[in-house]
């Protein structure tokens, strides 16, 4: 039988708040600096366009908190390239053409994650995973089968399970599920952190505690006030402020969103196949279980409409019970001691796509909304379309993310 127990329970820490090597360097700003571009916000968003942008461009990375301590700390990195909307679904909201778009960019987008990992060699715990999307309350058997038909005929990895071979593969006992290729799973905290020691290197500057207060825009560039008093002046500013809406800046169909997660401890006993896979409910609200890269079972959802629901202390217990009970039901011969518990938010929209693109005519203030649950892939993305706009080029799927 499954059983839990709460010894040493370091609730309201994320786990990858206690990761090594998230040292990044950072300074005051004392002084009014002058770059080509101001990135706003050094979590994984602004890692990414760090990173992309540094190469040739003189950069400038502010941050109210200190870098990574906003929602990148909180995630659970799942980083997928199903959007949070099945193919199906994404259809029927913007078309299939769109849809199939944005599905075929998200999958590339986890690829290129990963050629970037390996390429500059950053030690992240990042692993190639297969991705097993069970039937649900929200989409049963039937809608699964057409999902992967789907998703077959847009040329993505993806094969519809019955019942019977979920329960003979993995002793599962849904009614059917979608198992895929080309996810996979990493620190998020490690990740963002030597992306930005990267740019650092290439002479890009993180000031943190700063905060950016208003983008003043003249024909020349931008002027960004900042609550210390100094100035950054720039071509060009990128708000990359996760699920925290940059004043000014429309967010239509937004939505803030609480979620839950906790860990159990390292090196625990667990189906050989878990190792290999993430997995995750087509069901409102949902349940996801991955595995660490050092044995750690890392389960989380129970998401909530509400803003400010994760900073209640009393709620994240009663979150982890209800999360403990479905693992249970799911898994019930796994043993799962919890360690770490915590709890964050995320931004939300009605198709589940992030917002990336110009927020004014001038086209020289940017926004990254990384909407839903695919934050860290659409962070890839969105250092893509971006960077191809300030290089004055254009991204072939940059219409996909305006607001």
């Amino acid at each position: 039988m499954a059983a839990t127990t709460r010894r040493d329970l370091r609730t309201g820490r994320s786990l990858w708040a206690d990761s090594p090597g998230l040292g990044v360097p950072v300074r005051p700003l004392a002084r009014a600096v002058s770059v080509d571009v101001a990135v706003v916000g050094a979590g994984i968003s602004g890692a990414f366009m760090a990173h992309g942008l540094s190469r040739d461009h003189s950069l400038a990375v502010l941050d109210r908190r200190p870098p990574l301590m906003g929602s990148t700390i909180a995630s659970t990195a799942l980083l997928q390239w199903e959007v949070d909307l099945p193919l199906i679904e994404l259809t029927r909201r913007i078309g299939q053409t769109d849809a199939v778009r944005a599905y075929r960019r998200s999958f590339r987008a986890v690829a290129d994650l990963q050629r970037i990992v390996a390429d500059q060699k950053i030690v992240c715990g990042l692993k190639p995973k297969q991705s097993l999307y069970l039937a649900g309350d929200a989409y049963g058997r039937r809608a699964l089968e057409t999902e992967a038909e789907a998703r077959r005929a847009a040329g993505l990895p993806s094969d519809f399970l019955a019942g019977a071979e979920l329960k003979g593969r993995f002793g599962l006992d849904r009614t059917g599920g979608v198992l895929s290729d080309g996810s996979a799973t990493g620190d998020p905290a490690r990740l963002a952190a030597g992306l930005l020691r990267r740019a650092a290197a290439r002479g890009a500057r993180v000031y943190s505690p700063v905060e950016a207060l208003e983008a003043l825009v003249d024909p020349d560039g931008v002027t960004l006030l900042t609550d210390v008093g100094t100035v950054i002046r720039a071509r060009h500013v990128v708000f990359c402020c996760g699920y925290e809406f940059p004043r000014g800046v429309p967010t239509p169909g937004a939505r803030i969103v609480s979620t839950w997660a906790m860990a159990s401890r390292p090196r625990r006993r667990i189906p050989a196949w878990l190792r290999q896979m993430l997995v995750w409910e087509a069901s409102d609200p949902y349940l996801y279980i991955r595995m660490s890269r050092d044995g750690r079972l890392i389960v989380g959802g129970e998401d909530e409409a509400s803003a400010t629901a994760h900073e209640d202390p009393a709620k994240l217990r009663r979150k982890c019970r209800t999360l403990e009970a479905k693992l249970k039901a799911l898994l019930p011969d796994v043993y799962f001691d919890v360690d770490y518990a915590w709890a964050g938010a995320f931004g939300e929209s009605d198709t589940g796509l992030p917002q990336i693109g110009p927020i004014d005519d001038s086209g020289r203030v940017h926004a990254v909304m990384g909407f839903g649950g695919n934050g860290i892939t659409y962070s890839v993305i969105a250092s893509q379309v971006i960077g191809a706009a300030i290089r004055g080029a254009a991204d072939p799927d940059a219409d996909l993310y305006r607001a």
